[in-house]
């Protein structure tokens, strides 16, 4: 029996910050990016300042704030490699989730028309060969968030969004803690969907929606979201950077939405 358990207390919340690259809500194809990524990092206040203020230094651009992009450029590579690498603040205290939109797309429309698991894979593979089979993809998307809206008008199965929270408060939950999120500012994120979220987490102790430009633990978490989508995108599409992807390995959960293998591999091992 734990000490918990023996005087009544609850455990102490995990509280992480999160944030994402690549969002567009419900909409899964034909938009802007193909995949989504989501950070979850444990990092408190001084950390995330003392690692803002060495970015600053490192970088020296004379933006307001700083975002992914900066760190990807090759004119600042190394300073990338410090971020992901051992002396930097987030090896082994930072998660991200994947989401390959298409392959999200297709494992719904194949769940909502009840149709074999096999076809997914059918749907997903056209849907990256082919123009017709990619537009198929785009309307099965506005058809079926148009239907998910009309049926579950709280949370769609559409966003994903939702199953990375979940799995953020899964993975930091781990050993029975209940987890905590200040979670950059989303308009999706209503006290609806909040509420749900209790629902399917049971470890989810709460949700508070801050700021990316005053909270530098968020604009970390955004770092790392940004930095963790471009790179997988990239691998997707068959361009491997051998050593970002090592560094970025160690962060990948397992559990991500992702069925392409060459990629994934590339991205894990």
């Amino acid at each position: 029996m734990t000490g918990a358990a023996r005087t009544g207390t609850a455990p102490a919340a995990v509280e992480i910050v999160c944030d994402e690259s690549g969002y567009e809500g419900e909409k899964l194809v034909g938009g802007v990016t193909d995949v989504f990524a989501h950070a979850s990092v444990r990092i408190d206040e001084e950390t995330a300042a003392g690692c803002i203020t060495e970015l600053r230094l490192r970088i020296r651009s004379p933006a307001t704030m700083y975002k992914a992009n900066h760190l990807l450029r090759s004119k600042h590579r190394s300073v990338l490699l410090w971020l992901l690498g051992p002396d930097g603040p987030l090896l082994g205290n930072a998660q991200v989730f994947l989401v390959d939109k298409t392959y999200f797309l297709a494992a719904e429309l194949v769940t909502f028309l009840g149709a074999r698991p096999a076809l997914t894979r059918f749907l997903y593979d056209a849907g990256r060969r082919t123009a017709d089979a990619e537009a198929f993809l785009v309307a099965a998307n506005d058809f079926l968030r148009t239907t998910f809206r009309d049926e579950q008008p709280v949370v769609s199965p559409l966003d994903p969004l939702i199953p990375a929270i979940v799995r953020a408060v899964e993975h930091w939950g781990a050993g029975g803690q209940p987890v905590a999120i200040a979670h950059d500012r989303q308009t999706t994120l209503s006290a609806e969907r909040v509420f749900t979220l209790r629902r399917s987490a049971p470890g989810f102790a709460g949700l508070e929606q801050v700021d990316s430009f005053t909270d530098q633990r968020v604009q970390v978490a955004d770092f790392l979201a940004g930095v963790a989508r471009k790179i997988a995108s990239d691998q997707l599409k068959g361009s491997d950077d051998a050593e970002v992807s090592a560094l970025l390995r160690p962060y990948l959960d397992p559990e991500s939405l992702w069925i392409d293998e060459p990629s994934w591999t590339r991205l894990t091992r």
